[in-house]
C-alpha cells in the first residue's frame, strides 16, 4: 500500500505554480484544505486536487459566496 507524504507550502507552490504569499491566501480565505503541523502548514496532494477541481482557487466563486452571504 503506498503512502501519500506530506507536502509543505513551498511543495504545493511548485505544484501549482502559484506564489507561497498566495497559498497562504488561499488557506485564509478560499478554504484550501491543509493541516497545522506545529508552525508549518502540510498538505496531502490528493486533498489539493480535489479543491482545485471542485474550483476552491477560483476568486469568483468566493466572490459569488460573498454575494449570497450580503444578500441574506
Amino acid at each position: 500500500m503506498k503512502k501519500d507524504k506530506w507536502l509543505t507550502v513551498a511543495d504545493i507552490s511548485k505544484y501549482l505554480s502559484a506564489s507561497n504569499e498566495t497559498i497562504y491566501k488561499w488557506i485564509e480565505k478560499m478554504d484550501m484544505p491543509g493541516h497545522r503541523v506545529g508552525r508549518r502548514w502540510m498538505f496531502k496532494q490528493d486533498e489539493i486536487d480535489v479543491w482545485v477541481r471542485s474550483g476552491g482557487a477560483d476568486e469568483r466563486v468566493l466572490k459569488k459566496s460573498k454575494e449570497k452571504a450580503a444578500i441574506r
